[in-house]
């Protein structure tokens, strides 16, 4: 066993050598630069993989990351999207033909050489996203403008060849959706990247319970090959930022690469307009990082692979068949309500142990049961988001008071985040003060700017923050650029990021 666990851990120092633990990090109160990771490892939510900046995701995390996909796919779908699925290698010379793109991703590109034996005639790129390969199948299957819109969606695995890594935020291998469409004008197009990334709002906040802020990113922010990118950027428990989703309205650019024409109702021939939007796995690292205590996981019930977890407590055998046929009873009718629940019947373990072990995990509520509660049929409710623990809750009616319960746990956790990072958003008229609140702590720093992107890359330099959206929420105000003390109406949110 000793040489087993001598072998893990070289696999995690070796394979993860990059992973960014920063130790005057303070994650919470008090010293937790390893906090998340930790937190990641010990709820199995993921494991170190044997290869050098990969995952392997466990099936409490996968649980997670298909609730997750399961209410997005349904909510692509009712806006009018197909999924379809594209090859995982792509030719370099689909990669060139889009010289903004190929230059914004090839640090990162894998490139397989070699296949049957023998050296390929044409190196073949693991996809780091699907643009290319992508807009090639549009080129044959736009012919007319009835042809448009093309709205497809891709549920998938990328690459990219990530140089510092942690699990689920920066991997080199990870899991997403990205959709790709295909519109005849520039508003169709403009309306398309708007209106998916209202959709990844609603996906962030009505089922994450993460509040976030929409906006567009700065020209040095987006996307390779873009015209615009916009984004919902989420603020973190330690302060920091996080991108948990983009959505691009690429205008013409990879219709004109890729041949991309129709004959338009007038009869003239024309270039696509399009668009391109994602999320990964990394929104699971936000679910961590956004509501993350230390205790572990603080769960949205909503994406929570388990909603309630039920702990019989006994003592004597006569008192754990009376507990357990109880628990069986109350499981039956929770799971027949739709409720995802849990019994954890185990022999070998104390009911401490389960209770930190499910707290541990993040499962919104707990019913405890012993033999008076039986006698008495009555449950006892803990709850994870406020540690409450409610007692002699009537076993008539309970699945309505769980039920109840979910979405106040659900609505608590996102107001809690919300009012966090209220009181972590400040405001800095000149540059001076920019640096003194960032050297002070992590937070969200509104403040007026129209400086250049020369001027974006000096301030990461100095402060390790970077412009993180121009939101859609701010109203033109007259300022003066903190910066550059031009006047100016534009307002951005700088911040450090993950």
């Amino acid at each position: 066993m000793a040489a087993q666990k001598n072998v893990q851990e070289e696999v995690k120092q070796n394979q993860y050598q990059g992973e960014e633990e920063e130790q005057d990090e303070k994650m919470f109160e008090g010293d937790r630069s390893r906090w998340y990771t930790d937190t990641v490892l010990n709820a199995e939510l993921a494991d170190y993989a044997p290869v050098k900046g990969c995952m392997v995701i466990r099936p409490y995390g996968y649980a997670l990351w298909e609730n997750i996909k399961d209410a997005l796919d349904g909510m692509i779908k009712e806006t009018g999207h197909q999924n379809a699925y594209f090859p995982l290698l792509i030719p370099e010379s689909f990669m060139t033909k889009e010289a903004q793109h190929v230059e914004g991703f090839a640090p990162e590109c894998a490139v397989v050489t070699h296949g049957g034996g023998k050296k390929l005639e044409e190196p073949l790129f693991i996809r780091p996203t699907s643009e290319t390969i992508i807009n090639f199948m549009f080129a044959k299957w736009v012919q007319s403008w009835r042809d448009l819109p093309l709205l497809i969606n891709q549920w998938a695995n990328v690459v990219r060849w990530e140089m510092r890594t942690r699990l689920f935020l920066r991997t080199a291998e990870f899991l997403w959706q990205e959709g790709h469409t295909a519109h005849a004008t520039e508003v169709e197009a403009e309306e398309e990247a708007r209106k998916m990334l209202e959709v990844y709002r609603s996906l962030a906040e009505d089922w994450l319970a993460l509040p976030v802020i929409t906006g567009e990113k700065t020209d040095r922010e987006r996307f390779a090959g873009a015209v615009r990118t916009y984004c919902i950027e989420a603020m973190m428990r330690d302060g920091k930022a996080l991108q948990a989703g983009t959505s691009h309205f690429l205008g013409q650019n990879f219709a004109k690469a890729f041949d991309i024409k129709f004959q338009s109702q007038a009869g003239e021939l024309e270039y696509a307009w399009q668009t391109s939007w994602g999320v990964s796995t990394r929104l699971i690292g936000a679910v961590v990082l956004g509501h993350g205590d230390d205790k572990g996981l603080v769960l949205p019930p909503r994406i929570a692979p388990i909603q309630v977890v039920i702990v019989p407590i006994y003592k004597t055998d006569e008192e754990k068949a009376l507990v357990l046929g109880r628990c069986n009873e109350i499981f039956a009718e929770l799971k027949k309500a739709g409720i995802r629940v849990h019994l954890d019947d185990r022999d070998n373990c104390t009911p401490g142990f389960k209770f930190n072990h499910w707290e541990l995990r993040g499962v919104p509520l707990r019913l405890n049961i012993g033999p008076r509660d039986v006698a008495g049929n009555v449950v006892e409710i803990a709850r994870r988001d406020t540690s409450e623990k409610i007692r002699g809750v009537a076993q008539a009616g309970l699945v309505n008071e769980l039920t109840g319960l979910l979405s106040a746990v659900q609505k608590n956790i996102f107001d809690k985040a919300l009012a966090f990072r209220q009181s972590k958003t400040v405001k800095a008229a000149s540059y001076d003060e920019l640096k003194k609140i960032l050297s002070e702590s992590n937070v969200f720093v509104e403040c007026h700017w129209d400086g250049s992107s020369e001027d974006e890359g000096k301030i990461k330099e100095e402060t390790k923050a970077t412009i993180r959206a121009i939101p859609f929420a701010f109203e033109p105000v007259q300022g003066t650029c903190m910066y550059t003390g031009k006047p100016t109406t534009r307002r951005v949110i700088f911040a450090r990021s993950y």
